[in-house]
């Protein structure tokens, strides 16, 4: 079965920094790409950045460049979102998600898997 299992949510002040975690089983882990995704109220969900286990290829969406860095501990089967420099517009539910091969990778429908999400808020 597989599962994507995020953590490390909670609130922070302006300014401060979050690591979010997200723990894979049931799958090859090199043979995926993780994406990690933010929903917030009201809003559709976006990309905010993606490693590729298999070439170690980032990306990352442009409101977050600078701030945030995407990490992969193959060893452990966990990818992680360092969150630094967090502005109150990061509040969101984060999520992780899995897909071998996403073709565009912030597309939300390109992810086969997704874990249950981690609530960010980021206070004024």
């Amino acid at each position: 079965e597989v599962q994507l299992v995020e953590s490390g949510g909670g609130l922070v002040q302006s300014g401060g920094s979050l690591r979010l975690s997200c723990a894979a089983s049931g799958f090859t882990f090199d043979d995926y790409a993780i994406g990690w995704f933010r929903q917030a109220p009201g809003k559709e969900r976006e990309g905010v950045s993606y490693i590729s286990n298999s070439d170690g290829n980032t990306h990352y969406a442009d409101s977050v460049k600078g701030r945030f860095t995407i990490s992969s501990d193959n060893a452990k089967n966990t990818v992680y979102l360092q969150m630094n420099s967090l502005k109150p517009e990061d509040t969101a539910v984060y999520y992780c998600a899995a897909d071998r091969n996403p073709y565009w990778y912030d597309a939300p429908d390109e992810y086969d898997y997704w874990g249950q999400g981690t609530q960010v808020t980021v206070s004024s």
